[in-house]
């Protein structure tokens, strides 16, 4: 199997570099180009409005994705933007008070990621719905995620239409050949070794998402080096039995 480059530590800030692809290699592909269209815009040509909807599980890493694709944008000159919709007030009184929240409404070239689309209030809703319509007269690219494909999505039916134009993809979960890779990986860069019997008994009792399992690894590190024992089948067992949560 390929060698996995990783850098899970919760103080590194996500990059498209540092997402372990899986089956994800398009999908990183297209996140690489919307957030550098501007810049492979060498005769200041107009550029059509392109925009992205990815959906998946929680704990998925379409937050980490979102946020990659704003970071990279803004290191290449474009204005970016990411917004959780959570955090969009449903109390403005109109669509341009809240457009105007979403930091978009007057910047051309934009790119404007927002995050868990099924959380979106009313109001938010047709704020969105209204950027669509402003995107392509000021050339700017809307990325959006969600819990669903679009036809699963609860919300208006024309926005719904809307991110159903977009390029979408779904974010394929590992399969737990490289999760074990990705534990050997993780435990090798801090000078441990994990037997098969360790790998596959996190698999199958702890959580499955990337940090939860880069967490179990460095709270079983610290025990290990407490103890001052390997980390083994019969160590880890003694832990959960004494309440550590893979």
């Amino acid at each position: 199997m390929k060698q996995l480059v990783l850098d899970l530590r919760p103080d590194r800030p996500p990059t498209l570099e540092n997402f372990v692809p899986g089956g994800n290699a398009e999908l990183l592909d297209s996140l690489a180009l919307l957030a550098d269209a501007p810049a492979h815009n060498q005769h200041n040509q107009r550029l059509p409005g392109t925009h992205l909807y990815l959906w998946g599980t929680s704990g998925s890493g379409r937050s980490h994705l979102l946020r990659a694709a704003v970071d990279r944008a803004r290191a290449r000159g474009r204005p970016a933007f990411f917004q959780p919709a959570s955090t969009l007030a449903d109390n403005l009184p109109d669509d341009a008070q809240l457009a105007t929240q979403l930091a978009t409404q007057l910047t051309n070239n934009a790119l404007l990621a927002i995050d868990d689309v099924e959380q979106l209030t009313p109001a938010a809703q047709i704020a969105l719905f209204n950027a669509f319509n402003r995107a392509r007269s000021k050339n700017q690219s809307l990325l959006l995620s969600g819990l669903a494909a679009p036809q699963g999505l609860a919300l208006r039916e024309d926005l719904r239409t809307r991110i159903g134009q977009s390029l979408i993809f779904e974010v394929r979960p590992l399969d737990d050949e490289t999760r074990a890779a990705i534990l050997h990986s993780l435990a090798a860069r801090s000078g441990l070794r994990l037997s098969d019997d360790v790998v596959n008994f996190m698999l199958r009792h702890g959580r499955r998402d990337l940090p939860g399992m880069a967490a179990a690894l460095s709270a079983l590190d610290a025990a290990s080096l407490e103890r001052k024992r390997p980390i083994t089948l019969p160590l880890l067992r003694e832990l959960m039995q004494q309440g550590l949560q893979l």
